[in-house]
């Protein structure tokens, strides 16, 4: 595919996360999608097929710790980089966790699209943010929020 249309199914993707148009981003899984999760956190490792994204990373573990009316993935982005085979953005969303804490995070993901839907992708992100807000596991002293990226 060209630069111009992954930036474009990136773009759709991240519009559709932001919107909370859940459906429109499982849509744009592959149905042999593999996700790479950074870090050593129940949500880390490999997922491969649609299913085990939507099912296991996304529904069980993600959502079920986030308030749902009140998440909101990709507040910001920005698209870093792309070409004719992958896209690589920054992302910062989250919001209020069902236990009370915030789980404001940062994502470095990297897209890889097949016949217009993503059949790739590696997410790195702040692991110690997510012991704590999705997996009740407190790893560390709190230390005071870090003001947002400058991109």
């Amino acid at each position: 595919m060209s630069r111009e249309e992954n930036i474009a199914l990136a773009t759709r993707y991240l519009t559709a996360m932001s919107a909370g148009a859940w459906e429109t981003v499982e849509a744009m899984y592959h149905d042999d999608i593999v996700v790479h999760m950074a870090g050593a956190t129940p949500a880390s490792g490999k997922l491969v097929g649609k299913e085990a994204v939507t099912g296991d990373l996304i529904a069980r573990q993600v959502h079920a710790a986030l308030d749902p009316a009140r998440m909101h993935f990709a507040r910001r982005w920005k698209i870093m980089c792309a070409d004719e085979e992958r896209v690589t953005i920054i992302m910062e969303g989250g919001g209020p966790t069902l236990s009370g804490d915030v789980y404001d995070q940062t994502y470095c993901e990297i897209f890889r699209f097949l016949d217009g839907r993503m059949i790739e992708m590696h997410a790195f992100y702040d692991t110690v943010l997510i012991e704590r807000c999705l997996f009740a596991n407190p790893l560390a002293r709190p230390r005071p929020a870090l003001p947002p990226l400058d991109y």
